[in-house]
Order: structure tokens, then sequence, then C-alpha cells
């Protein structure tokens, strides 16, 4: 359906009388014609408005009609525009010549025949209307095609996001099967030890001294277990908005001792050396179980992945700035620059490796503890030589 927007049309002649007949022949109500006396003031309303047709007499003064016309073919706002010459009868081989040179599309002859103009004027209003139509179709379909596309980005994405998220399951559910058949093989192969010393009537094997060793055995399984379940449990709340703080005035340096004296057996283990830096109480507002959670989760990396390499760590504060600091450095195996920046999301771990322990879940429960009390977890690390982990907590009143 075509357009029934006013089509603009100009008329030029230095004869007042004629575009007043001109324009009774040529006016509808959905037509606005505009006239000009001179090729100066045609060129103005040329300037102003959009035209679907122009009408310009040959015969001007100063300015012509073909040079007008040869303006407007060397202007981008003006050069489509459908020109009509007005010519005397008896000059219109000539006129027609240059008209044509000039980039006219049509001549109308004097005297006028009212029947040729109204059905010339018609025929380059209608084809106006049907290049506005056509645009405006155009750029329909451009915009539709631009949001088809943008649709098709976004299910791209989305496809992207299931992929990576069902990866990302996959290898969670790889890791848990991993990480959680660890402990319940000790726990399993502790049973049937036991089984087969009790088939055999072996009381022996349940003296005092192995019954506390085996008690010890079963207990850091046990430990295992909870701790994973526990990072479940956490990253479900975290996901809920519903990971609890709950602050209360606490030590730093005394909880961090503490930790360390309790991690003493996986310390051992592990084979390597903890120095602890923390000359003064370091006193603040905080979830002490929470923040206990961020140094465990920083102490057992740093045993994972120190290479059996000595680990320090440092507690302090920065009163000028609010803020207490837990530093872990250790000297393993280092963390790339783009490892570095995926380390603190769901899952990821330096190493892919099952041989190294852990959900990969430690450094995304820590970083939103601490940002859960307003504090900030830095990492600061070189591949091949270890890594430095910094906490910053607001001291609180």
């Amino acid at each position: 359906m075509l357009s029934e927007s006013q089509a603009k049309l100009l008329i030029v002649d230095d004869l007042p009388e004629n575009l007043l007949a001109l324009e009774a022949l040529i006016k509808r109500d959905d037509r606005t014609v505009y006239k000009a006396l001179s090729a100066d003031e045609a060129l103005a309303l040329l300037l102003e408005h959009e035209f679907a047709l122009a009408i310009l007499d040959v015969q001007m003064p100063g300015m012509d009609g073909f040079q007008l016309a040869e303006l407007m073919r060397g202007t981008d706002k003006t050069k489509n525009i459908p020109i009509v010459f007005v010519s005397a009868a008896k000059r219109e081989l000539n006129y027609a010549f240059k008209g044509y040179e000039s980039g006219a599309v049509d001549f109308l002859h004097k005297p006028l025949d009212i029947h040729a103009v109204k059905s010339k004027v018609n025929v380059f209003v209608d084809l106006y209307r049907q290049r506005k139509e056509l645009k405006h179709q155009l750029e329909a379909l451009e915009e539709s095609r631009r949001e088809q596309e943008a649709l098709l980005n976004r299910l791209q994405a989305t496809q992207n996001e299931l992929e990576r998220a069902v990866k990302m399951r996959d290898d969670f559910m790889s890791i848990v099967s991993h990480e959680v058949r660890t402990p319940l093989n000790g726990l399993i192969l502790e049973t049937q030890l036991r089984k087969m010393h009790l088939a055999k009537n072996n009381a022996a094997a349940f003296a005092l001294d192995k019954m506390h060793a085996m008690v010890d055995r079963d207990e850091r399984q046990i430990q295992s277990l909870i701790r994973l379940i526990e990072d479940m449990l956490d990253v479900s709340r975290i996901r809920t908005g519903k990971l609890s703080i709950r602050p209360s005035r606490c030590d730093l340096a005394s909880m961090t001792a503490r930790i360390l004296e309790n991690y003493a057996a996986q310390i051992s283990a592990a084979r390597c050396e903890v120095s602890l830096s923390a000359e003064y109480e370091v006193s603040g507002v905080w979830d002490e179980f929470r923040i206990e959670q961020v140094i465990i989760n920083l102490l057992t990396n740093a045993l994972r992945y120190g290479a059996k390499n000595p680990i320090e760590i440092r507690v302090y504060a920065r009163p000028e700035q609010g803020v207490a600091c837990v530093d872990v450095r250790d000297h393993g195996i280092g963390i790339s620059g783009e490892n570095q920046r995926r380390i603190f999301q769901q899952f990821e771990r330096v190493s892919a490796s099952h041989s190294i322990a852990g959900l990969g879940l430690g450094l995304y429960i820590s970083e939103q503890i601490v940002t859960a009390h307003g504090g900030v977890i830095n990492v600061h690390s070189e591949v091949g030589e270890g890594s430095l982990f910094s906490v910053n907590l607001p001291l609180g009143e």
C-alpha cells in the first residue's frame, strides 16, 4: 500500500502569473506546492525540503533552469529529485538536448497542455511515493534482519552458556565422584580390614593404641566428606542469597594460629613448613566461622599447589586504611595470568588433574565470603614462582 503522506512539489518561474497558473493545475489535497521566482529562492527551498518533483522554467534572468538543474545534480540532498523543464515549443529541439544533459527527466512545452501536465505530475508523485514506500519496506526489512541477527546472537550465547553449563556439570560430577570416592574407599578398606580381623578372632588388631590410630583415620576421612558436603551446601546458599554472616569481635592473629595448630597433621602430611608472622593482635568485627573458612581454603590450596616448599602466612593491620590483612604465600607451581582470571569461578582449579584434590569451590566460596564482609581477595602469581593470596577485611567498629 502506497504512502499517503504529503508530497512536496517545487515550481520555479520568474513570472508570478505562470507560477499561479501551474500551481492551480497541479495542486491537490495530498500535495504541497512551493513556488520560487528565481534560482536562488529555489536553492533555499531545496536545502530545506524534500521534493517529489521540481518543475523548472528554462528561461529565467540570472541563473537559468539548466544551470539550476546542474547545481541540483551536484548536491547529494537534491541530486535524485526528478526535474521537468518548461520550455517554449519553438526552441524545443535545442532545449531538449541541453535539458537532458542537465539531468531533466521530461519536458513540458508552452502553451501548457492541461492534461499532459496533470498526467506527468501524477506519474512522478506516484513514483516518489513508491520509492518512499520501498525505502520504508527496506528499512523495516533491515531492522527485522538486525533483530533476527541479535536474536541469533542471543541464542548462540545461550547455547554456548548451556554447553558450558553441561560441561561444568560433567566436570563437577567427575570431580565429585573422585573426591567422594577417596575418603569412602578409605572407610571401606578400614571396614573390610576390621571384618577380616574379627573373622580371624585377631584381638591384637584392636589393641588400644591401634584403636586410636583407626579412629584418627576414620575421623580424617569423615571430615573430608563433611568438608565436601559443606562446600556444595555453601555454593547453594550463595546462589540463593542465603549465605549467613554473623559478625562478632574476634582476633585474626589468634584465629590463624589456631587453624595452623588444628591442621598440623595435614601440614605434616604435605611435608612442607608453614610459618606465621603475627606479632600483635588484629582485632575486628567479622564472622569468625566464615573467616576461618577463608583462611583454611587458602592454606589447603597452598599445601596442594606449594610443591612441598615453605609457606608463609602473615597477619597484620593497616589502620590508616581501616583494613586487616592476611597474606598466604607459597612457592609452588604458580598461576598463569589467564588462570588468575578464572580461579575464583565455580569448579575452576589451577590444575585439571584428579591428582590434585578439591572440587574447585574453595576460592569461589572464599571470595563470596570476603565480599559479603565488604572486603577483597587478590592474587599475585607467576608460573613456577608460587602465589600470594591477600585478603583485606574492613576492621569495623
